[in-house]
Formats: C-alpha cells, structure tokens, sequence
C-alpha cells in the first residue's frame, strides 16, 4: 500500500493544484462565500481519518449550551437520507448518521441537523419556530461555501499536517496553506503529561503564529448501555468482544483489551449487515460487548441491550483551557445576533 501511494505522487500533485485552485477562487471572490450575522464555529481538518472531531463537537456543546441556543450541522456521512434533516422523536442513526445521531441522544436540548449543503442547512435552521443562537459546523473546514465567523483546526499529535502530503500519496485534503484560514489550532489526542518542550517543539513544526492548544482524549471508568452500567475495571478483567468501526481504534482497544478478548475491526462509519450481526453474535456468545459510543448507536437496536455496551469519551485540554474556553467566549459574545 505504501508503494502504490507513492506510485501516485503525479496525482497528488495534480490533487494539490485543484484543491488549491479552489481556495484562491474563494480568497478572491470568484466563487462566493456566504455569512451569516450569528456566530457560526466550524471544527474540522486537513487530513481525512479521525481527529477528534466528534468529542471536540461535543466539548463545545458543554461549553455553550448552558447560556446560549446551539444548533449543530453536519454532513451525515453515509445516512440513508436526503437534504436537511433536522432530528426529531423518530431520528436513527440511518436517518441522520452515527454522530449527528449521537450528538442527539446525548443533548436533548440542542438541535441537531444534518445538510450536505451548509448554506442550505443554516437557512433551515435558521428559519425555524426556535432559531439557533450559536451553529456549530461538524467538519466543515472545506466547505468553502459557508464563510464561518471562527474556525478550529484540529491535528493529531503524532500525525501532524505540517508533516503529510496531499491525498492520495499523502493523507491531505488540502494543501497545508490551508491552515492559515484556522483561527486557533488544536493538536487532539496528546498523551496527558506532553511537556512544554515537545509542545514548542510541535508549534515550531507547525510554524504559524495562531493560538495553539493541545487536548487529550479522556476515557470514562464506566462502560454503559441504555440501563446499567459496569467499571472499566471489572470490564478490563471479564473476557468479552471489544468492537469498533472508527477511523483509528488501537487506543480504544488498548484502553480496555486483556488477553482472552475477541478484537472486531470494521471501517469508519461502517453500515453493519445482517450477516455481521449475526456473525458478531455467534463471536460474542454470551460474552458482553463493549464498542465506542459511535458504533453502539447503530447497533444499539441490533443487538441485545444487555449485552452492548459503550464507552464514553471526552476531549480535555492538557493545559491552558481557561484561555480556550475564553477565546470562544469572546467570539460569541461579540457577534451581531449576541451582543
């Protein structure tokens, strides 16, 4: 595999100079951006596979919901719908996709909506009885459609942009000039003790001047389902079938593997069949099964409720989250619809 991408460097190039031909035509104003006079806080990256969008989604839920009115946008990759979707009493993860979905389930008070079309999805919401006081946009850096009002790149430690190349020899949507549009950078999935040198180091690398954080994933003790719940302890020492369906889940097995555990590894955002189902039963037996919030969402409905469970995660900062906090709270608070 890493032979044949590198037998691609042509079209990487080639890649590098569409993408970026698009940008100047949006810096320039020869293809439109759209604004919008309520603050809007799009959250994504460079590089396809996961950086931490999700908790960093759900980070600023926690953050803004308790004082203002929050909407979330995303695109609801792989749903089995069309349009604007805003979730209601019957959504499912088909509907909306696994994490609109379980943005919905987990903060009932915000509304979650899902639009290929940015623009579109913020007139709908817009337009609705209850409008929005705060859009937070789920992947969006490239949607260039949608001028946000505050931008946050995320990278991950250990596979930094500034280190990659442009898809398909690389992992790049763009080419990493795109980082200059990004009004803070946040370096996702640091272990907890990273020093002040690595992270100078990190920012040397990274080499703009823009606030940097850094944050790490945070795991819960507890394993959960609909009705109980377990200790990750005692989770730890039971055999059961660790499963997940996420971009990158070598730390979520590490986190709770011990040796006589089944391991299931099916790709991001993966629609399970009827035949895996049934095959993920016959492995588990009569063991429990522990899977990442996202995967439980689509299998919460598949598979006994008593024997799936799912394990939290949270996004933290390793230092300097008063300052964050602080910066989007400033963004907001000085927007046209939140003065």
């Amino acid at each position: 595999m890493i032979l044949l991408r590198k037998l691609l460097f042509p079209f990487a190039i080639l890649y590098g100079f569409i993408t970026s031909l698009r940008n100047y035509l949006y810096d320039k104003g020869i293809l439109k951006s759209y604004s919008f006079d309520i603050p809007v806080i799009a959250v994504g990256n460079l590089t396809v596979g996961g950086t931490g969008k999700t908790p960093q989604i759900e980070y600023l839920i926690r953050l803004l919901s308790p004082k203002y009115k929050v909407a979330t946008l995303s695109r609801g990759y792989k749903r089995k719908s069309e349009g604007f979707v805003l979730a209601t009493a019957d959504a499912t993860a088909e509907i909306l996709g696994d994490e609109p979905f379980q943005y919905y389930k987990k903060f009932p008070n915000v509304q979650v909506s899902v639009d290929a079309d940015r623009k579109n999805g913020i007139e709908h919401l817009l337009n609705q009885n209850v409008q929005p006081e705060i859009i937070l946009l789920d992947d969006a850096y490239q949607h260039r459609k949608v001028k946000a009002g505050f931008y946050i790149l995320l990278t991950s430690y250990g596979d930094l942009f500034s280190d990659d190349f442009m898809l398909p020899t690389g992992n790049l949507r763009e080419s990493s000039n795109g980082a200059k549009r990004a009004n803070v950078i946040i370096v996702t999935k640091c272990h907890s003790d990273i020093s002040k040198e690595e992270q100078d180091y990190i920012k040397k690398k990274i080499g703009l001047d823009l606030p940097l954080f850094f944050s790490t994933v945070a795991y819960d003790d507890k394993v959960y389902n609909d009705s109980e719940n377990l200790s990750v302890i005692e989770v730890k020492s039971t055999p059961k079938l660790l499963l997940a369906g996420i971009a990158k889940p070598k730390p979520f097995f590490d986190y709770l593997q011990s040796d006589s555990d089944e391991i299931l590894s099916f790709p991001d955002h993966h629609h399970f069949s009827e035949s895996e189902i049934s095959s993920i039963k016959n492995k588990a037996n009569d063991k429990i099964i522990v899977t990442t919030e996202k995967d439980f969402v689509r299998l919460n409905a598949k598979i006994l409720t008593e024997q799936l469970f799912y394990l939290p995660i949270k996004s933290e900062f390793v230092d300097n989250k008063e300052a964050f906090d602080q910066t989007i709270i400033n963004y907001v608070g000085t927007c046209t619809r939140n003065r």
